[in-house]
């Protein structure tokens, strides 16, 4: 039976420039994270390198291959990139995924999320599920469903993506591919930012998305209680705000409704750092 919960998160997203894949890996491994290589994925517009984290959760550090200039004007590999949905993102964190089921027809995550949303009175619409992929260094062909918001939302809510291969392929998670210089263990939590006009409507759209209540709620800040691939105790939390400083003002009116900040669970390290275009927190686990 396909699985059908909502509330897996499975990997967040970080953009850097054209090309800039094997930089932002050295970058990420300057902050203690074990980096592998990922692959291009299908159609070549873009590739990745991966960070895999004991929980299970990964980052995916993912570039284009190529800055839309690279493709004649009006051609079809122009349209296409500059088509894309990552195309006018600004760089950093820009998207999360949760983990999907890998249906193209019966159980669809769309399905599920569309007629919660129906109920609730959300206002909430994923479209039809697409097929992905990608090809490995080695070799080896990935391929996955992905459910999306709609145009629009990507960014601000979840989308999921479903293995049809076996999801090892796309995410080692043995020892040494887990094991971070950092002691990172896994994700603490993912914050997104959002103007106080689209906080409450925002709000009642995660919550159908999840499928579960917040575990609290005040007039500026909501969190859900969500899940890891390998379920460990307590497990990551989504945490939706309004801004209260002058920098997540700045990131609001400059990128727009998104992730903020990611914290790590570590073993021993803490504070705050910035990839070149994101910030994280590390956080000791209890």
């Amino acid at each position: 039976m396909p699985n059908l919960s909502t509330k897996i998160l499975d990997h967040i997203v970080h953009l850097t420039p054209p090309g800039s894949v094997e930089k932002a890996s050295d970058e990420f491994r300057e902050l203690g994270f074990t980096v592998l290589p990922g692959g291009t994925h299908t159609g070549g517009l873009t590739a990745n390198a991966l960070v895999v984290l004991a929980d299970g959760v990964y980052l995916e550090l993912i570039s284009f291959t190529h800055p839309p200039s690279y493709y004649p004007p009006g051609s079809p590999g122009r349209q296409t990139r500059e088509s894309h949905r990552w195309a006018s993102k600004p760089l950093g964190w820009i998207d999360f995924a949760f983990l999907g089921n890998g249906s193209l027809t019966t159980d669809r995550i769309s399905d599920i999320i569309n007629e919660r949303a129906r109920k609730e009175g959300s206002g909430v619409a994923y479209a039809p599920e697409s097929a992905g992929g990608r090809q490995r260094p080695d070799g080896k062909v990935l391929e996955w469903v992905i459910s999306a918001p709609v145009s629009g939302s990507r960014g601000t809510l979840p989308f999921f993506c479903g293995d049809v291969t076996p999801r090892e392929w796309r995410v080692p998670s043995n020892p040494p591919s887990v094991e971070h210089p950092s002691t990172v263990q896994g994700i603490l939590h993912v914050l997104v930012l959002t103007s106080r006009d689209t906080f409450s409507s925002l709000s009642l759209q995660l919550t159908s998305v999840i499928g579960t209540p917040p575990i609290s709620t005040t007039d500026t800040e909501v969190t859900w209680q969500l899940e890891a691939v390998h379920k460990k105790k307590g497990g990551p939390k989504l945490i939706l705000k309004t801004v209260e400083t002058e920098r997540e003002a700045s990131h609001v009116q400059n990128v727009g409704t998104g992730i903020f900040e990611v914290a790590f669970a570590t073993e021993s390290k803490e504070g705050s750092a910035s990839t070149p275009y994101g910030k994280i927190v590390w956080t000791p686990a209890p």
